[in-house]
């Protein structure tokens, strides 16, 4: 469908362009740069963590970070259903089981209390999602439940890059952590993705995971003529030099990107607000919300559904940012079904994920918030 407003837009300037048209031009090293080390130093020196490691894509960098951290067959992970798949697979792909936890109704983050109730002596790991850019609410508390249990504590920061607490990133609470960089993210490289942490035990890990167990200490493979040596099975989730160039450049203005967001987001929070029957993104007073979803909860899922096909009418893309996982088809195989999670589906079956990006402009601003104005006025009474 030609939609009159997307669900989000690329932001790129001519930096962007000039960077890649650089790798391009060099006419070698498209793959293994001195661009993706670099994108790698400036990432781990934004979030403030020793070490970061750039992927393919979050899902790739995800998985290579569970199996950094020996997590695999007969062991448990705990996460939320109210994420996307990528999370869960993610954890099924090393062999190990996802144990899905409810959430919490405000950063939709895990709930800790229901995390304590299915830890067992198989647990080895908590996986909290900051959805939609926010900071989990409860990720401190997450984080003593993991240290009291000794569990490891891997932070699913897909959606986050730049969000934190305080004066603290989100990305350095846990073990380790994710960062997506796929195309409707903060920052983008068409898809890619982060391992930031301060082990350098998993991060040594990481690299050979990331490159087939290539043993590499200082010479890049392309610029050897050495035999190398092969220690371990690992995959080829490396990303490549142009899009790491993509990524430096990105980086560079990652804090103008935030504010153009979060200024659009003031603007909906506004107009929303005032509307009765919409509950609008709510963050505590120390947290800092990126908005790289902006999603409204509505009073039940027959008035959502509503909204969604009067706006697609409407030519405003929309998403339901999260169907609950677990009852997908292939965790409904796993034995998961309707009435595991009660809040996590009621949320789930409630809430729509509107347009935005940093380039919308008010005109596409009040169209979105006119016409759901004039939703409510034509078909709810509240």
């Amino acid at each position: 469908m030609n939609w009159k407003i997307p669900l989000f837009k690329c932001y790129w300037e001519d930096d962007d362009i000039e960077s890649v048209n650089n790798v391009i031009k060099r006419g070698t090293y498209w793959a293994t740069g001195p661009e993706i080390k670099n994108f790698e130093t400036n990432i781990a020196k934004y979030v403030g963590a020793k070490y970061a490691l750039v992927f393919n894509s979050g899902t790739s960098a995800l998985h290579a970070d569970i199996s950094a951290h020996e997590i695999g067959k007969d062991d448990e992970v705990i996460l939320p259903s109210f994420t996307f798949v990528s999370t869960s697979n993610s954890v099924a792909l090393t062999g190990a089981k996802p144990v899905f936890a409810e959430i919490e109704d405000q950063s939709y983050g895990l709930d800790p209390a229901d995390v304590e109730r299915k830890i067992t002596d198989k647990t080895k790991a908590i996986i909290p999602v900051h959805y939609a850019g926010a900071p989990c609410k409860e990720i401190k508390t997450l984080k003593k439940i993991a240290d009291k249990n000794g569990l490891i504590l891997i932070e699913d920061a897909a959606e986050s890059l730049g969000s934190k607490i305080g004066t603290r990133f989100v990305g350095t609470f846990g073990n380790s952590a994710m960062f997506s960089f796929c195309q409707n993210k903060i920052i983008t490289t068409g898809e890619g993705g982060a391992i930031v942490t301060n082990s350098e035990k998993i991060y040594e890990k990481l690299k050979l995971i990331r490159s087939h167990g290539r043993l590499e200490r200082t010479d890049d493979y392309f610029s050897t003529t050495k035999e190398m040596d092969y220690i371990q099975l690992g995959y080829n989730y490396r990303i490549s030099t142009i899009s790491a160039a993509l990524g430096i450049s990105q980086l560079k203005k990652i804090d103008k990107i935030i504010s153009m967001r979060r200024k659009i987001a003031e603007y909906f929070n506004r107009i929303f607000s005032e509307i009765n029957g919409i509950k609008i993104p709510e963050t505590p007073e120390d947290h800092f919300h990126i908005y790289q979803i902006y999603t409204i909860r509505l009073r039940d899922k027959k008035i959502r559904d509503m909204m969604q096909k009067f706006l697609i009418k409407r030519g405003i893309m929309n998403k339901v940012y999260f169907d609950s996982v677990h009852l997908k088809t292939f965790y409904r195989k796993l034995g998961y079904k309707e009435g595991n999670l009660p809040k996590t589906e009621n949320i789930s079956e409630r809430v729509l994920s509107l347009p935005i990006y940093p380039s919308m402009n008010p005109e596409e601003m009040i169209y979105i918030t006119n016409s759901i104005k004039e939703f409510f006025k034509l078909y709810i009474k509240i």
